[in-house]
């Protein structure tokens, strides 16, 4: 549930969250905050607890003595699991919640797969790459040997800049048209990685769906490569600024590639 106050005295009316089809899961830490990079979108973390209950599968996750030494105090303390999920809203009430884990315990021997582990701490920090040549990145932090140490312990784990999720297109190609819309600006720049062989195109359309003069598809100088703000261009250099303030649309033709987030500039 959600409220809102001024002061942190006075409180708003408590509001469910609204999840549309996803289904009935048992989630905390929520971790919702706006996203630095496009306030109007709150991004979410929840941490959703499972439990397994006690089988072989169980009984060979790490360190499985001491699993079922904490299950004697509650036998949930030993079956139980946990990783991260990932959710967006507009408002702060309606979400869309991917089903797929976002964080998943991974494949290390010790500090995972167990109750407590993998909870995001508050949000993400964009930090230097660790590697000379690769640009700035996303950092979160994640709980990790809630039930395995004497104290609990975070760990960083990275990804691109936009990259919390992607439109993919496989080798055979794909193309999404997005929704009528209305943008400020005089150049398109897009969050994308092709494979050597891949390729987006864009063409912007008019709200009825019609290719606009000299933004069509085939007007579009072919992209490929890896980059994280790649201004889109169309041959003869076509005024992109005469149309802002007008309702549009963009279809993204793809292949082999990955599109993570757009932006007029």
């Amino acid at each position: 549930m959600t409220a809102v106050s001024d002061d942190f005295i006075h409180w708003s009316k408590r509001r469910w969250l609204e999840f549309g089809s996803a289904p009935k899961e048992e989630l905390y830490t929520n971790q919702v905050r706006p996203y630095y990079r496009a306030p109007h979108i709150y991004v979410g973390f929840p941490s959703r607890y499972i439990d397994r209950g006690w089988g072989h599968s169980t009984e060979t996750l790490p360190q499985p003595a001491e699993r079922k030494t904490r299950s004697k105090g509650s036998r949930r303390y030993g079956s139980a699991v946990t990783d991260a999920l990932l959710m967006t809203s507009r408002d702060g009430i309606h979400f869309n919640r991917w089903e797929e884990a976002f964080l998943k315990p991974g494949l290390r021997t010790r500090h995972n797969w167990s109750y407590g582990d993998n909870y995001l701490a508050w949000h993400i920090v964009e930090t230097d790459s660790a590697d000379d040549d690769m640009p700035r990145e996303l950092s979160l932090y994640a709980t990790e040997s809630y039930f395995t140490g004497k104290m609990s312990r975070l760990r960083r784990y990275s990804l691109r800049i936009d990259g919390f999720v992607s439109i993919n297109a496989p080798v055979q190609g794909g193309e999404i048209v997005t929704q009528p819309l209305v943008f400020a600006g005089s150049e398109l720049k897009i969050n994308f990685s092709t494979a050597a062989a891949g390729s987006i195109h864009v063409e912007l359309q008019d709200e009825n769906g019609e290719a606009l003069a000299g933004f069509g598809r085939s007007n579009c100088h072919e992209i490929f490569g890896d980059s994280l703000e790649h201004l889109v261009a169309w041959k003869e250099n076509p005024d992109l600024g005469r149309l802002a303030g007008q309702t549009i649309r963009l279809r993204f033709i793809l292949k082999e590639a990955d599109l993570y987030s757009f932006k007029f500039h």
